[in-house]
């Protein structure tokens, strides 16, 4: 069974420069992702830990391309996991 949490917010990464291209992805910190109850407290987040990057046009010019995390609308899913065993794990590899 699967439980899906819906009406949260997390921070999201933009980055875009010629090296990687468009590079995106949910933010992390102190080991977990960024999730917030409100798109307001996702964006004073984001101010707090990363207001300096629009005043430094080093950073957002290339090699970086950094841009400012934007606050993302995110789905959680919560569900039990298939157990593991050495066969199971033996015969996934075998069909890769």
């Amino acid at each position: 069974m699967t439980a899906k949490i819906k009406g949260l917010w997390g921070a999201e990464w933009y980055s875009k420069n010629r090296l990687d291209g468009v590079c995106r992805h949910l933010m992390w910190s102190d080991g977990l992702p960024t999730i917030f109850k409100t798109r307001k407290a996702a964006r004073e987040w984001i101010k707090s830990e990363y207001g300096y990057l629009p005043r430094r046009a080093d950073l957002r010019r290339e090699p970086h391309g950094w841009r400012m995390p934007m606050p993302v609308k995110i789905v959680v899913s919560v569900g039990k996991a298939p157990r593991l065993t050495n066969d199971s794990i033996k015969k996934r590899g075998r069909d890769k």
